[in-house]
């Protein structure tokens, strides 16, 4: 059955009169134009019992459509006012908080003595970690806070903020209700801040390469005419690059080289103005991923022996790498005669790979070579050159370290961590790592190496050195060097005074992790950043920090760590394993942290790296000014002068103002809830009955007359 409902006497829309017909509409409808068509004509024409007629076919049609009186029981709801306090960061600055829980306190008390007020109270905070919440979205924790009322039920939101919110609704349509928007203002005119922006900057660089930012400084609420220029330093990594003096508002172009693989960070920092809001905001970070195009390794093998191809094909194995092998199968003293144009062997380019391309090579590797004339003198001499500059060389030694061909009896001995004594151990033994290479990132935790033996397969050949520089980290027969590492001026070297690895390559009684370590080892001498083996590092997981330091030493101390508002904190480190130390620190605030040591210094970003919560501090009214007009709201400061300046707050009803010089109001509403319903039926029954018979024998009863 179709229903129609038409609002009876005006209390409260408590009554109504509900019809329910009993045929379709459209045939009483009909019915009806038929009814009223007959009896006006008889009416008309003036015959005996017309208005009888009319009167005995309205009731009829009344009972067709069975109309009852309804009694509705509601209950009034209270009209929801939602007070938004904006506590985001920009929010610490100065005497914003106090003002703003100055304003908040006093609005609740005066909402509390306010019949049929439901106050709901929504905070804002900037260090949500949702994806893409970078900023104050006061607007997304509103809708949130009023998820659970029905559009209908506010009265008004009234704002506590500095103004700078960042998910303003352009339309009073995009806020899903019909409410006034009233807004506290913390903060003063008048503010002056400089702020740094990146313009432009690369995302990645190859390493080595030089790339270019724009960068630019800006003051605001500063007149243009009056402002001088700014002093500005320029960090990578947290270690000063470069520093100049820039006009604000002009953009400015920096070059600077990539120096390493992974995160480098460029911070530029700008000199604090006088009399400004806040510092925070006087610095911006630029984080250019570094990108090695290739590794190019050169390796260079002495006479052919069963571990040759160990390091060439764990070389080849990896993508990052480019490998130039050569193989000396031909020394000087086996010439024979041959004419060179009948030889299948490829000369041994000496002069192009150790004079004219050495510099490009990341990674130089003899494998049990042997001088035997080949190399002059002064080609050695330049690889010791190429190490103090930057490079990295790798000595793999074997019986041939002992020799008159041995490379420690060339110049390159100048940058060499060890000397020959002439003696080689020809015993089984358990390769170990040493007590310091415990605490070393190349042969820390190697898999199998934390038993005693290790569980690794015996080596069977060792030389016998004495070390005059660098590390052992590990160590054969004897507790004797088996590994050394050796920083050399700029560069790096390392000597292995064994050629038995590849007996762990062929699995040899189970083997060994000879793939994790010489990888490791050779990307330790390519400078990797984590095979650093004194680093700190700082990195975010989450919404926490995590520090750590890498070392050799025994113990460690205390962290100092910087928060993106300057505040400081000493946090001591946990040992998680030999060498490392750690601390999980819950990061409160959004932006760039810095960690340091004394001697080092780590950088590390929660969130985004410029947050917009800080690039534009200054509190304004011109950002919610429009909404607050269009919603017939009000915008005003918490305080006048040094005197805080709450208005009153008044219930009104619909088509009253909602603000005035010193008060603001909220639209009271009219939404209730149907508690239960009585209803009444006027056609049913005795009364109907009657009613209809009556009708028609008074029509009768005229007629017959």
């Amino acid at each position: 059955m179709s229903r129609r409902c038409w609002n009876g006497w005006a209390n409260d829309m408590n009554w109504l009169i509900d019809f329910s017909p009993i045929l379709p509409v459209w045939l009483i409808s009909l019915a009806a134009c038929a009814a009223l068509l007959l009896c006006g004509v008889a009416i008309l024409r003036r015959l005996p019992g017309s208005w009888l007629r009319l009167m005995s076919a309205v009731l009829l049609l009344l009972a067709l459509l069975d109309p009852a009186i309804v009694s509705e029981n509601r209950e009034p709801l209270p009209t929801v006012v939602a007070v938004v306090t904006d506590r985001s960061q920009s929010q610490s600055l100065g005497d914003r908080a106090q003002e703003t829980e100055t304003a908040r306190t006093d609005l609740l008390k005066q909402l509390g003595a306010i019949r049929g007020v439901d106050i709901r109270e929504v905070n804002v905070t900037s260090d949500d970690d949702t994806p893409g919440a970078d900023g104050t979205r006061a607007f997304e924790a509103l809708g949130h806070g009023l998820a659970d009322v029905p559009p209908d039920r506010i009265g008004a939101v009234i704002l506590l903020t500095d103004g700078q919110v960042h998910d303003t609704p352009k339309t009073r349509a995009q806020l899903g209700f019909d409410a006034p928007l009233h807004v506290l203002l913390s903060g003063h005119d008048g503010e002056i801040d400089r702020r740094v922006s990146i313009e432009n900057a690369p995302r990645f660089g190859l390493v080595g390469s030089e790339q270019v930012l724009t960068y630019k400084v800006t003051d605001n609420g500063v007149d243009p005419t009056k402002a001088g220029r700014a002093h500005v330093v320029i960090s990578r990594d947290g270690e000063k690059i470069a520093e100049s003096t820039v006009l604000p508002g002009a953009p400015v172009k920096f070059r600077f080289k990539v120096t390493h693989e992974g995160d480098n960070i460029i911070e530029i920092a700008a000199d604090a103005l006088p009399g400004e809001l806040t510092p925070i905001n006087n610095r911006a970070i630029a984080t250019i991923g570094g990108i090695r195009e290739h590794l190019r390794v050169l390796l260079v093998s002495g006479e052919p022996h069963a571990g040759e191809r160990t390091w060439r094909n764990l070389l080849k194995s990896d993508a990052s790498v480019d490998l130039v092998h050569f193989t000396i199968l031909r020394p000087p003293e086996k010439q024979d005669g041959t004419p060179i144009n009948e030889l299948s062997l490829i000369a041994f380019p000496t002069r192009e790979l150790f004079q004219e391309k050495l510099k490009d090579f990341d990674l130089v590797i003899f494998d049990r070579y042997q001088r035997r004339g080949i190399l002059p003198a002064l080609y050695f001499d330049n690889i010791a050159r190429y190490v103090r500059d930057g490079g990295a060389v790798l000595v793999a030694s074997g019986p041939d370290f002992n020799g008159s061909g041995s490379l420690f009896r060339t110049p390159l001995a100048n940058v060499l961590p060890a000397d020959p004594t002439g003696t080689v151990f020809e015993e089984p033994f358990i390769a170990a790592v040493s007590p310091i290479g415990k605490r070393h990132p190349v042969t820390r935790d190697l898999p199998g190496g934390n038993f005693d033996p290790p569980h690794w397969s015996h080596w069977f050949r060792m030389i016998e050195v004495n070390e005059s520089g660098g590390t052992t980290v590990m160590q054969g027969p004897h507790g004797k060097p088996l590994m050394i590492l050796s920083r050399e001026g700029k560069g790096r070297v390392g000597l292995l005074t064994s050629d038995h690895v590849w007996l762990w390559a062929r699995g040899f009684e189970g083997g060994g992790p000879h793939g994790i370590l010489l990888r490791r080892l050779a990307h330790w001498l390519m400078k990797a950043p984590d095979l650093e083996e004194e680093a700190l590092r700082l990195s975010a997981h989450g919404r926490d920090l995590v520090v750590e330091r890498q070392t050799l030493a025994e113990s460690v101390g205390p962290v100092e760590l910087t928060s993106p508002t300057g505040v400081k904190t000493t946090q001591t480190l946990s040992q998680t394993e030999p060498g490392l130390w750690r601390a999980e620190v819950p990061a409160h605030e959004l932006g760039l942290w810095r960690a340091s040591d004394g001697t080092h210094t780590a950088l590390a970003s929660i969130g985004p790296l410029n947050p917009r919560e800080f690039q534009d501090v200054i509190s304004t009214p011109k950002i919610l000014q429009p909404l607050a007009d269009e919603t017939r709201g009000s915008i005003r400061r918490i305080m006048r002068g040094n005197v805080a300046s709450i208005p009153r707050v008044i219930a009104q009803r619909a088509g009253a103002a909602l603000s005035g010089t010193d008060w603001i109001g909220i639209r009271m509403t009219e939404a209730t809830v149907l508690k239960g319903v009585d209803h009444y039926g006027l056609f049913i029954g005795l009364l109907g009955v009657v009613l209809l018979i009556g009708a028609i024998t008074l029509s009768w009863w005229r007629e017959g007359r």
